[in-house]
């Protein structure tokens, strides 16, 4: 088991920043593909932005590419999202998912079906 806390979402005016983090404990996070996914009221949860067990991959969706940038300390066991240019169609709760691809040929994915593992989540708000 794999368990994830998010944290480090709140209330930010367009344009502004944000840093969220999640916390990973219980089996060896350097295993995990670690995933950033939202949802928004009413929308179904999508992809944000993923990071291979090292770091070394990552990959975004296109409406945060250039904005949005995934990083990991796995000395911290921590994956986080730095979100910059925030606008208001960010407004979601956020959640991070690990899913272990560690011996896989293909080391991300944006499927959230793929993922083994979730956090509660933790709400952008953005305002204009």
């Amino acid at each position: 088991q794999v368990q994830l806390v998010e944290s480090g979402g709140g209330s930010v005016q367009a344009g502004g920043s944000l840093r969220i983090s999640c916390a990973a404990s219980g089996r060896k996070f350097s295993n995990y593909c670690m995933g950033w996914f939202c949802q928004a009221p009413g929308k179904e949860r999508e992809f944000v932005a993923t990071i291979s067990w090292n770091g070394d991959v990552t990959y975004y969706a296109d409406s945060v590419k250039g904005r949005f940038t995934i990083s990991r300390d796995n000395a911290k066991n921590t994956v986080y999202l730095q979100m910059n240019s925030l606008k208001p169609e960010d407004t979601a709760v956020y959640y991070c998912a690990a899913t272990n691809l560690r011996s896989s040929i293909v080391v991300i994915s944006e499927n959230l079906d793929e993922y083994e593992y979730w956090g509660q989540g933790t709400q952008v708000t953005v305002s204009s």
